[in-house]
């Protein structure tokens, strides 16, 4: 009783504080319009269980530019491309950092990592070196042979498949993780074969889905600061219990690997250990630092791409004019006797556009990470206050009908030649679509996530034709979304593949 008692009168002291803060420091220049604020959680009910799907109804009342007051904090939302190149291109400098939030804190290792690291010179120093070591155009070309070798397993684990029903994205998943992890510690980490499954896959899936979820969450103590300590939501205990199992996963990893380590290792985890010892400009990186950068490559690396993957083959199967005109393309640049290389992407614009539109449909992070004001600025006239928390309500965008001609529809010659938006690309410089966000802090996996969606679609359509589980009629198929930081699909992809091409190319 008393907890409550102490919780209720920290509230009203804080609510007193800040309403006298705000009179004091009441700016010239109005605050963007928004939603009436409930007492003392503000607009917290108006979120709903999807926030971008909740974000983007409320822009379409008060308009692409918005405030919010979640608890005691500012929120601006940018829902137009307009309003976002602002903040990302015009004030990008002001908003390179982010707000202090549990899941860094419990999760992220207290912001020791890349993605929710604070702007300033240790940011700097994790992102040239993940830039350098692993997204640069010669890094991704260094290893362009095991990106096809995972994807030619995956192909031929697929084909021996038969009868049975797989669920294509936990496979997806097994492929870009351990594309990924032979790319980061020089080894595979999951075993697949003859259709199976590896439950150190499905359990590994499950921690990287929860981590998006919690991550997603609205947790009322990063907006109630005096209401964290009680963790009423729970979500702190959750976040801890996971950190510990991730922690124990690259653990392990990180002492494996100095076991075998050797001067013939030339995966970026020995490229991490070794600046421990040596700096990079003036930099050194501690354990706990590399063990974040391993957290953000395996969680954001992988199941971003292989849900992107998911969406693109549910959308093919949805619309089999367009997989008509997809497996046209392919077999008449690659042909029915090989599989796709990366090499063969450069010569595939109808597969680029087919992925273009799978990423504007179903980004796949549909609110952007949040950012923070380090002062304040004036936007369209309106105030934007220190401080202030900014989302940019990426999926919203994508869909705004001022921007897109019927947004719901997946049309792929949107991007060709003759297309409404034949010229966009998706790497950040137009604002209409922006899957991997902009500016500073838009994604450093972008080149590699790109080619990785693009390889994978590109060889799933070729290679298999593809049936519903149970004979389901493709227009019937389920295409709602899950809740969390990234767009899972609400029901798991169950297909049938069915091979199209010589057998002789499942088996090499």
């Amino acid at each position: 009783m008393f907890t409550w008692v102490l919780g209720f009168g920290s509230i009203v002291a804080a609510t007193i504080i800040y309403k006298l803060f705000k009179l004091i420091s009441r700016p010239s220049l109005p605050l963007p319009p928004g939603p009436r604020p409930w007492p003392i959680i503000g607009n917290l009910p108006h979120m709903g269980p999807m926030p971008h799907q909740g974000l983007a109804a409320l822009a379409l009342k008060h308009g692409p530019l918005m405030h919010l007051r979640m608890g005691f904090v500012d929120v601006i939302v940018a829902a137009s491309a307009s309003v976002a190149e602002q903040f990302l291109k015009v004030h990008d400098v002001n908003f390179s950092s982010r707000p202090p939030n549990s899941g860094a804190k419990y999760m992220a290792y207290n912001y020791q990592d890349l993605v929710f690291a604070p702007y300033g010179p240790q940011w700097r120093l994790r992102r040239k070196i993940s830039s350098v070591h692993l997204f640069s155009g010669k890094a991704l070309d260094n290893f362009t042979h095991l990106r096809q070798e995972e994807v030619g397993r995956l192909t031929s684990n697929l084909a021996s498949c038969g009868s049975k029903v797989v669920n294509l994205g936990q496979l997806l998943n097994v492929c870009t993780t351990n594309a990924l992890a032979r790319v980061m510690i020089g080894r595979r980490v999951f075993n697949d074969g003859n259709g199976g499954f590896d439950p150190k896959a499905d359990e590994f899936k499950c921690m990287v889905v929860e981590l998006m979820v919690l991550a997603g969450a609205l947790n009322i103590g990063d907006f109630i600061p005096a209401l964290e300590w009680l963790d009423i939501q729970g979500l702190q205990a959750k976040m801890k219990k996971l950190h510990n199992k991730f922690d124990a996963f690259l653990t392990n990893i990180i002492e494996e690997h100095k076991v075998s380590r050797s001067e013939k290792h030339q995966d970026m985890l020995s490229t991490l250990l070794s600046l421990k010892d040596v700096p990079e400009d003036g930099g050194k990186l501690a354990e706990i630092e590399i063990k974040a950068l391993l957290l953000n490559m395996f969680a954001a690396g992988t199941d971003t791409s292989s849900s992107t993957t998911e969406w693109a083959i549910a959308e093919l199967i949805k619309n089999p004019n367009i997989r008509a005109k997809l497996q046209q393309e392919l077999d008449s640049v690659v042909g029915r006797d090989r599989l796709v290389t990366e090499a063969d992407l450069a010569h595939l614009p109808y597969l680029e556009a087919v992925v273009k539109e799978t990423f504007r449909l179903h980004p796949s992070t549909p609110l952007s990470l949040p950012r923070v004001a380090s002062e304040s600025c004036e936007v369209f006239g309106y105030h934007i206050p220190k401080g202030a928390t900014l989302l940019v309500n990426v999926w919203a965008i994508a869909r705004d009908p001022n921007e897109w001609h019927n947004p719901l529809e997946f049309k792929p010659e949107r991007f060709l030649p003759g297309g409404e938006k034949a010229n966009v690309d998706v790497k950040g410089n137009d604002f209409e679509v922006i899957p991997f966000g902009a500016g500073r802090r838009i994604c450093v996996g972008l080149s590699l996530g790109l080619r990785v969606v693009q390889l994978l679609t590109a060889t799933l359509a070729h290679a298999f034709d593809w049936e519903l589980e149970n004979g389901l009629n493709p227009e019937k198929l389920n295409m709602d979304e899950a809740f969390g930081l990234t767009l899972q699909r609400a029901v798991p992809l169950s297909v049938h593949p069915r091979p199209r091409l010589s057998p002789h190319v499942y088996s090499s």
